[in-house]
């Protein structure tokens, strides 16, 4: 396994070969896109305009109307450029993956982590899901699975239903050497609240009590609360450092609101971020940044793993 894979070695191998063939893919289809959306406009536009004066329509029922009929064509136009980008991320992606001695799959359904994260109330409620860029394999002797969520609820009533994102971030899985005596959680400062705005003390998930644990360390007691049901082994897994990686993966990924389960034998992390993993890109001189970006993270996450498993079990109270 190569935790950092070189890009240099990565493009002067079969990769960088398809990269260039890619090339022609790319500029044909921004060609396409260009030409259909050219289409659009020469038949909307005057349609509308027909509508308008042949039928002696109101304004707006006709802008309104116009507005969903181009959104939907410009989709369409868009199509070729999305597929041209979505080969390429796969390609890039597969080549990073095969580097670092991981499986990667585009498509993808939820997996074993995200149902713990939601049975933990991690994740809000929500209406609808799509899952994508799911990783898994061993970073040396660790296993680690992620993998990326887009959750959204239906709001509103009538003709204001809308569909909201509430999550759209990673859901990762890194496996510990040895099981953990309890289950903790560890979340953003006053993630779990009573009606009236107060600290829970305790909370009920998985069928456990898992109860507030004061942070050790007074640096980060005002950014992050912990629920366990091993006071004293959440005190040994988490203490600054620890925090710290969490802290790094979570800027490494751009994120907001890391959350955290110890659980079994895994550590599964929740983190709201943009779109990630998106390798791929229209211009290829972009290639180079979006691998490297990628390749960071997972730097990022191995040395999350290797902290988390480099810590003597707890002895002495079992």
């Amino acid at each position: 396994m190569i935790e950092h894979p070189d890009v240099d070695l990565l493009m002067a191998g079969p990769l960088g070969q398809w990269l260039v063939d890619q090339e022609q893919v790319r500029a044909d289809a921004k060609k396409k896109t260009w030409n259909r959306r050219f289409l659009v406009l020469i038949v909307l536009l005057p349609l509308a305009l027909f509508v308008l004066i042949a039928f002696q329509m109101e304004l707006m029922p006709v802008i309104w109307g116009t507005a969903v009929l181009g959104g939907i064509a410009f989709a369409w136009a868009q199509r070729p450029v999305t597929n041209a980008v979505r080969a390429v991320k796969i390609g890039i992606n597969e080549a990073i993956a095969d580097a670092l001695d991981l499986q990667y799959r585009h498509d993808c359904e939820p997996d074993a982590a995200f149902e713990l994260a939601k049975s933990c109330k991690l994740l809000p409620k929500y209406d609808r899901a799509h899952f994508e860029d799911h990783w898994s394999g061993q970073l040396g002797d660790i296993a680690i699975t992620v993998h990326e969520a887009k959750l959204e609820e239906r709001r509103g009533s009538g003709k204001n239903k809308r569909w909201v994102t509430v999550f759209r971030g990673l859901v990762m899985s890194v496996g510990y050497s040895r099981r953990f005596y309890g289950t903790t959680l560890l979340v953003r400062n006053n993630a779990y609240k009573h009606f009236f705005g107060t600290k829970k003390d305790s909370i009920k998930v998985i069928g456990k009590q898992l109860d507030y644990a004061e942070m050790t360390h007074p640096d980060f007691e005002d950014k992050f609360d912990i629920y366990t049901s091993d006071q004293t082994e959440a005190r040994h897994l988490i203490d600054p450092l620890y925090v710290e990686r969490l802290i790094a993966v979570e800027d490494s990924y751009q994120g907001e609101d890391v959350a955290t389960i110890f659980h079994d034998g895994s550590l599964v992390v929740t983190l709201k971020t943009g779109n990630m993993f998106e390798s791929g890109h229209i211009d290829a001189r972009n290639d180079r940044r979006r691998m490297e970006t990628t390749i960071n993270q997972f730097r990022r996450i191995a040395d999350l793993a290797r902290e988390l498993n480099s810590r003597e079990p707890v002895t002495g109270y079992r």
